[in-house]
């Protein structure tokens, strides 16, 4: 196949070249401008003649091309192909299911095929050869899917590490093939990678790649089984192989997909013999009953196809008033209407109509409905919606077209249409009024719109506004989502066939559904993600809203969009899209919404140390909640003002804003806001030099977010919990903090958080004496803040850097990292993170002899900690001043400086630091 597609390129850039060439001819021919080579002289001579060559190179190359082409398409039945994947339009999902689906009734002996397959893995884990891929291809409804799920089943025990099946609708009428990108997310996420760790971004060829580069590590020492049904090409099954040897896939295709490296199974129409046992088997009836001449034209005209034979002995073994030849009669009448059709289509199709029409007039339209579905399976529920049905009568009828081999069961009380059973459902509705299609749709999307707003109830926050449910939501019957797990669990399972359904929608432009159905998963996906698909998701809303002309649902998606690029840390991105939702809030007169998509945007300019910018949108959206009473909306915007007035080392104000923050979230019972709160206010403690009420602030926040078992936030609580444990000298205890939450960062897939963690553990390294280690650290950190675009953290590892690197006698490298430093700080108004870099500058300068410069900079970072009330940094200044000074004359004033700097210092309880100057007086004096 690969051979294929390079020899299309070659004769594609031949051609090309040929055909530039010609046109030039063509359009120079006449002209007496120029004189040709002798070798083209006879072309100038005879111009129209170029006309003649460039048409046929024209049709000789467009025939190459399709002979070439490994996608031909059949006249009638045309293949769907892989769309572009560009991230353009709504986005994708895979529905992924973590266990095999249930082994097939109407599988018949395959015994030559599934031997071939079983002896072929045993050789391969016998030999400890790495498992091929099998790719299993035969013509529609031969038995691809029965012959993989019973082979998976048969061969399960060899793979323990699990088994996976991924219906990629690569020729499912309706449906777009899933993408391998979409693939891989869904397929890390079942194997529990957590979803902010997958990869996102808006290269979609580079995330396709890295996930696929996750996928292949995560199964590198796995012994597992991956079934891919219905695959469309081998470009979109080849990212999705795993990477270990031990792993066995297993793929289906109506299209021969091998490369050289696969073992091809063909799988034929069933034997003669075969046919007829399975018929008699289904069929119920004694094989002497039936009259073997009957039963092998039964057979024949089904095609030998297992499809078409289980459908027509469910009908003899639902009507015992039949013989065999009462049902051959009526198969040939059906095939007489069916002949237009081709012999294929006509032999499997005669039995689709022949069990369709002995479907109840009731049971026959829901059929016809199921066709219309937009996703790949469905429960009672989503029947209920499709067929304007009760859930039970919905039930029943699922169950009877169970009964009757139309539908095919799944775990879980889920059902699926055969992808031909699925057309002939379509084509039956196409005889219909053309709205039908349209109103079941718009049926499915209230459904889920209403059962949506059911699991938002148990998703959002505490206090926070839910989408709210459609137009009467009261009639329509959802499912009981007790809980928040319970809620989650529905939407993730859901996910794949509601975004199957905003697609379908929006291809119907029925833009109101795509923009309320958008929203109502937007809360899911904030905490779930993955966020490209929440990126792809909310620009479809807002281009419906545009198309519209609805700047509410166009400002609610733009806040949307922002808040998910944020997370993603695109912050310019972020900073756009929230800029276009204020603006469009405005236009609306819509307060709230205007505040939320301040407090979002100041919240990214915090996050870029945009400070001033950050400070002025939280008091906007702050001035915005009190008037319209949102005290859920104040505490998030005060906690958020906190935060940056802490940033800018104003830390009175900083507490006044952020305890404001925690008696209203106390207020509300809203414990996340609350074990925010604290932790804030304890870093704001930690730096005023109050280790012990910072400690007991960080403490109960941890302890909230283990009740709320929140990993990510432990996280951050144990991060700053390490920092107050260091600056006291307990460098043991603030390893073991920082490491805990290196592990959980990296768990959870929070680039900032893990940066952080690194930078603090390259800290305790420079502490330690262990130079080396912590400028790898160092650098590790710096790199993944420059690349976040995070300047503080930046500014942080910079000056860390600096003093590690002035540790190993990396001097020019040293005054680099901290002119680099202060550059941004000062940028920042980073008035306490600046006294900390002059302090490093000036031990580097003191240590290399040069006291007297290294005196200014300790002055320098005195006046900026008392300014700022500093008090750590204080102690280190006029620790340094007093150093320089005993350096350089011995003074008294010396001593009295050092014994200042050590009452500082026992009053932080840096006891190690404080006994480290008293040794130096108490050697001074001997």
């Amino acid at each position: 196949m690969r051979a294929r597609r390079g020899a299309t390129i070659a004769v594609v850039a031949g051609g090309g070249a040929v055909t530039t060439m010609l046109v030039g001819l063509v359009t120079n021919a006449v002209s007496e401008q120029s004189q040709w080579p002798s070798w083209l002289g006879w072309l100038q001579e005879n111009p129209w003649l170029s006309f003649v060559i460039l048409g046929v190179v024209a049709a000789g190359l467009t025939g190459l091309l399709a002979a070439l082409d490994d996608r031909q398409v059949p006249a009638r039945s045309p293949e769907p192909a892989v769309r572009p994947d560009d991230g353009a339009g709504p986005p994708g999902a895979a529905r992924v299911l973590r266990s095999l689906p249930r082994d097939s009734t109407a599988f018949t002996n395959r015994a030559a095929e599934l031997e071939s397959l079983v002896r072929s893995v045993q050789a391969s884990q016998e030999n400890g050869e790495g498992l091929p891929v099998h790719v299993i291809d035969g013509m529609p409804g031969v038995g691809k899917t029965a012959f993989v799920v019973h082979a998976g089943h048969v061969l399960a025990d060899r793979f323990p590490d699990g088994q996976l099946f991924v219906n990629l609708n690569g020729h499912t009428t309706g449906r777009s093939p899933v993408q391998a990108g979409e693939a891989l997310a869904s397929l890390l996420a079942a194997v529990g990678v957590p979803t902010q760790q997958i990869p996102v971004g808006d290269d979609v060829g580079a995330i396709t790649e890295a996930r696929a580069a996750m996928w292949r590590s995560r199964f590198a020492d796995k012994k597992a089984l991956l079934i891919l049904d219905n695959a469309a090409s081998y470009r979109q099954l080849e990212p999705l192989l795993p990477g270990g040897t031990g792993c066995l896939v297993l793929v289906t295709s109506r299209k021969r997909l091998a490369a050289h490296e696969e073992v091809v199974l063909p799988v034929d129409a069933l034997p003669r013999d075969h046919a007829v046992d399975l018929f008699v088997r289904l069929s119920g009836r004694p094989s002497d009953m039936l009259d073997e001449g009957v039963l092998n034209e039964l057979v024949g005209l089904c095609g030998y196809l297992p499809l078409g034979v289980s459908l027509l002995a469910a009908r003899l073994r639902h009507h015992p008033s039949w013989s065999a030849e009462d049902l051959h009669e009526r198969l040939v009448a059906a095939q007489d209407r069916l002949g237009e059709l081709r012999a294929g289509e006509r032999a499997v199709t005669a039995t689709f109509d022949l069990s369709y029409r002995d479907l109840t007039p009731e049971r026959q339209r829901f059929f016809r409905q199921l066709g219309f579905y937009p996703g790949t399976d469905l429960d009672a529920y989503v029947g209920a919606a499709l067929g304007a049905v009760s859930v039970a009568t919905a039930r029943r009828y699922l169950d009877a077209l169970y009964d009757d081999n139309l539908i095919d069961e799944y775990p879980g009380s889920r059902y699926r249409l055969h992808d031909l059973l699925r057309d002939y459902a379509r084509g039956l509705a196409a005889e219909g009024d053309s709205m039908d299609q349209v109103q079941a749709v718009q049926r499915v999307c209230t459904y889920y719109l209403a059962a949506l707003a059911v699991a938002n109830g148990r998703i959002v926050r505490s206090g926070a506004v839910a989408p709210p449910p459609p137009d009467g939501a009261q009639q329509v019957e959802t499912p009981a989502l007790p809980s928040r797990s319970d809620a989650l669990n529905w939407v993730e399972n859901e996910r794949a066939n509601v975004l199957a359904c905003i697609r379908q929608a929006d291809s119907l432009a029925l833009h109101d559904a795509v923009i309320r159905l958008a929203a109502a998963m937007a809360p899911f996906l904030r905490q779930s993600g993955p966020w490209d698909q929440a990126v792809g998701l909310h620009r479809t809303a807002a281009e419906a809203a545009r198309q519209t002309g609805d700047q509410q649902a166009l400002a609610d998606a733009l806040a949307e969009l922002g808040v998910v690029r944020r997370f993603m840390a695109a912050y310019p991105e972020a900073t756009e899209a929230l800029s276009e939702a204020v603006t469009q809030y405005d236009a609306v007169g819509d307060r709230r919404g205007k505040a939320n998509a301040l407090n979002q945007a100041g919240i990214v300019w915090y996050l870029t140390a945009d400070n001033e910018d950050a400070a002025r949108a939280q008091t906007e959206a702050l001035a915005l909640y009190r008037e319209v009473g949102d005290r859920l909306g104040q505490a998030n915007a005060l906690a958020d003002l906190g935060m940056v007035r802490r940033q800018m080392s104003d830390f009175d104000a900083a507490v006044e804003a952020q305890s404001e923050a925690l008696s209203i979230y106390r207020e509300l019972g809203d414990r996340y806001g609350e074990g925010n709160s604290l932790r804030d206010l304890g870093v704001v403690h930690c730096l005023m030099g109050a280790y012990d009420v910072a400690v007991q602030h960080h403490q109960e926040a941890f302890d909230i977010y283990v009740e709320l078992d929140d990993r990510l936030h432990q996280a951050y609580a144990l991060n700053e919990l390490g920092v107050v444990r260091r600056l006291p000298g307990d460098l043991e205890g603030a390893r073991d903090a920082h490491t805990q939450a290196l592990e959980y960062y990296t768990e959870l897939g929070d680039r900032f958080g893990r940066a952080n963690s690194i930078r603090h553990i390259g800290t305790l390294d420079r502490l330690s004496g262990d130079g080396p280690n912590a400028i790898r650290a160092l650098q590790e950190a710096l790199d993944a803040y420059r690349d976040l675009g995070s300047r503080g953290g930046e500014a942080a590892s910079l000056s860390e850097l600096g003093a590690a690197r002035g540790m190993v006698g990396e001097q020019d490298s040293a005054v680099e990292a901290f002119q680099r430093s202060l550059e941004i700080l000062r940028q920042l108004g980073d008035r306490c993170g600046e006294a900390e870099v002059l302090n490093h500058w000036g031990a580097l300068l003191r240590t290399s002899g040069n006291e007297a410069q290294a005196r200014g900079h300790f002055e320098q970072a005195l006046r900026l900690a008392r300014d700022v009330r500093c008090p750590l940094e204080e102690a280190r200044a006029l620790e340094g001043v007093g150093r320089c000074d005993l350096g350089i004359d011995g003074s008294t004033e010396a001593a009295e400086l050092l014994r200042e700097a050590i009452t500082v210092y026992r009053s932080l309880g840096a006891g190690a630091s404080a006994d480290e100057v008293e040794r130096l007086l108490a050697s001074r004096a001997g």
